[in-house]
């Protein structure tokens, strides 16, 4: 009996909270002046994966569901051992090569030298055949003798230039190397709120896989959908005051962010068949980032309410959406 009469009663609260929500959203509705419109939704924020750029095999992940972290956190760390013993090598492949140049250039001086002995027996050749001194196969040998001279040393220096080439591929796979192990540790992009952990110390994750999904509290808003008469109306930075059932005494200051450049249909969440039947325009108002830092805390989302904007600048909000959060409600 006791349990009958619990569920009746919070059946009857549940009846009370949603018809309270829906009358106040519907009195702000009907006695909203002209010039404004309005339209409901939830908070939301943009989403970031926190993924590694190769696969690899998870070390550490240093933040829960729900924690916030500031920018520049670190948030994942990646097993590096591969990757290590891989810089290793790369780095005696740079040693091997810059070892193989300098063998190289000895033989270019040897080469050198070759030729210039080469080219002085072709000078003294032709001075003794002018004399006839020597005869015509002689100096033809000597003439030989400085060609092959030349190749070999044209060769040599080619050596020379593809010692220099390997250098540089091994170096380029040093920083190679050396940017997949620094991007082993993952870190936050921007201030947020982790929304879910979805790999643990261990557990080895392909390339791009995500391990932390962070929500941004950079970027906080609430979408509405218009129909085209209003939408159409709708300036970029419009003004705009956000009212949340779960603060239905406060607004929430707010922007005109992004105005779709595409008609839709409304979506399922939208409280009313009418309005779901119509075409609208997916309108986005954004709280200003300041506004959200002071109190990050206590952002969450999910949360709904309605948006009403000001199509006007001259217009004067009503009353009733000029009262602000005060700060102590969230000490």
């Amino acid at each position: 009996m006791r349990k009958t009469t619990s569920a009746i009663l919070a059946a009857a609260v549940l009846l009370i909270a949603g018809a309270t929500t829906y009358v106040y959203v519907s009195e702000n509705r009907e006695g909203l002046p002209d010039g404004f419109v309005q339209g409901n939704g939830r908070i939301e924020a943009e989403q970031v994966d926190i993924a590694p750029t190769i696969a690899g095999r998870v070390a550490r992940v240093m933040a829960a569901e729900g924690s916030l972290v500031a920018a520049g956190d670190v948030l994942v760390e990646m097993d590096t051992d591969e990757l290590s013993a891989a810089l290793d090598r790369a780095k005696a492949e740079v040693a091997l090569a810059r070892q193989a140049k300098a063998e190289s250039e000895a033989v270019v001086v040897q080469r050198e030298s070759e030729l210039r002995r080469a080219s002085h027996e072709l000078e003294r050749g032709r001075t003794l055949l002018a004399g006839q001194n020597i005869s015509q196969s002689v100096f033809e040998e000597r003439e030989t003798v400085h060609q092959v001279a030349e190749a070999v040393l044209g060769a040599a220096r080619a050596r020379v230039a593809t010692a220099d080439s390997r250098i540089t591929a091994a170096q380029a796979e040093v920083r190679r190397i050396e940017a997949q192990i620094e991007d082993s540790t993952l870190f936050a992009p921007m201030p947020g709120r982790v929304l879910y952990r979805l790999a643990e110390p261990g557990e080895v994750v392909g390339a791009g896989g995500p391990i932390l999904t962070l929500l941004s509290l950079e970027n906080v808003y609430m979408e509405v959908f218009l129909p085209a008469g209003e939408a159409g109306l709708l300036p970029i930075g419009a003004e705009a005051r956000i009212v949340l059932d779960a603060l239905p005494d406060f607004a929430i200051p707010a922007a005109v962010s992004f105005v779709s450049p595409e008609a839709q249909f409304t979506p399922k969440q939208v409280e009313t068949m009418s309005e779901r039947e119509q075409l609208v325009f997916r309108v986005r108002v954004r709280i200003p980032e300041d506004l959200v830092e002071g109190r990050i805390e206590h952002v969450k989302t999910g949360l709904r309410g309605i948006a009403v904007i000001r199509l006007a600048p001259d217009n004067a909000w009503p009353e009733t959406l000029q009262r602000r959060i005060p700060p102590e409600l969230f000490e």
